[in-house]
């Protein structure tokens, strides 16, 4: 590469890290003057790289908002957190429903890629195990997300096809208050404004998403992570829950986090210490039973079964089994 189109690249490379560049800073970093910087960026704007010029005190140079991607320049750092990136978020589900678009980015960057990097890059990969296995779960239209998330940012209606678990479509409006990304799949979170309540819907379950006109005003005080997870646990299943533990609220959370239990916090007397143990009430929906027993087990705090009798009985069934085992020799 010859020297001139070498600082030609790398022009382009300090234009792309954002912001207005200044001929003089542009010069020093470059080692030329302020004639061959313009002269540079004469050759960018012939390759249609969209750099525009600012003028006054503080003026200089920037990239701008072009129909054409410029072309990205990536340090060694920067290329192997992206490859690395696509590689993560494969495994966890979070991709759209182009399943080979994360494949093909990376490909375009590999190929790319200089051999001593490439080589680097292929030893972290060969090295690199997971303990979890791959997110195997259903992943959203790229279109129907970035319209909701244009909906969430700008607070506009929208309105979805929607299906439910139980293979039922509606299309509704909807008020979207965020997007989150929860165990491998992605939520919507809102108000439908024509009953008033709050809703989370997973987002591979809509099918399209159009905006509507208006605009709506979002909660004061909004969590959306907070409300999906609050949504979880109050959702409709087979059996209702209720418990009373003994334990501080970290050590409940420890084994029954938000997205699986309500827990009903007492107002403590003023002055009280929030680490002291007390007694709770949690309460969760769940649609199996089985699994509740030896999560108790591993609580290790005194509890009170209140609902349902047949969580009891497993309970009692766990005990008796564990003391049958401990006392063959």
């Amino acid at each position: 590469m010859s020297r001139p189109t070498g600082r030609v690249l790398t022009l382009l490379e300090l234009l792309q890290s954002g912001g207005i560049r200044t001929v003089a800073e542009l010069a020093d970093r470059l080692g030329v003057d302020g004639r061959t910087v313009r002269r540079y960026v004469d050759q960018l704007i012939d390759l249609d790289v969209p750099v525009e010029a600012v003028r006054g005190r503080y003026g200089g140079y920037r990239l701008a908002p072009g129909y054409r991607l410029p072309p990205l320049m990536l340090s060694d750092d920067e290329a192997l957190a992206v490859l690395l990136g696509l590689v993560a978020g494969r495994r966890a589900g979070l991709m759209t429903t182009a399943d080979t678009a994360s494949e093909t980015a990376a490909a375009k960057i590999r190929r790319v890629l200089p051999d001593r990097l490439a080589r680097k890059l292929d030893t972290v990969l060969d090295s690199l195990a997971f303990t979890a296995p791959p997110g195997r779960v259903a992943t959203p239209d790229a279109e129907v997300l970035l319209t909701i998330a244009d909906a969430v940012r700008h607070r506009r209606p929208v309105s979805i096809r929607y299906t439910d678990r139980d293979g039922r479509r509606s299309e509704r409006p909807l008020h979207a208050y965020g997007i989150v990304a929860h165990s491998g799949r992605w939520y919507v979170t809102g108000t439908d404004p024509e009953v008033g309540e709050d809703r989370t819907f997973r987002l591979d379950r809509i099918a399209a998403a159009r905006t509507l006109p208006g605009s709506f005003e979002a909660p004061a005080v909004l969590d959306p992570a907070q409300r999906v997870l609050s949504g979880f646990a109050t959702a409709e299943y087979r059996y209702e829950v209720s418990l009373r533990i003994h334990g501080t609220v970290d050590q409940i959370r420890a084994r029954l986090p938000a997205g699986v239990a309500s827990l009903e916090e007492p107002v403590p007397a003023a002055g009280a210490d929030p680490s002291t143990e007390r007694w709770l009430r949690v309460e969760l929906r769940v649609e199996e039973l089985d699994w509740l027993p030896p999560l108790l087990a591993s609580l290790d705090r005194p509890f009170v079964i209140e609902r349902p009798d047949e969580l009891r009985d497993l309970v009692i069934a766990l005990a008796d089994r564990l003391a049958s085992f401990a006392r063959q020799a």
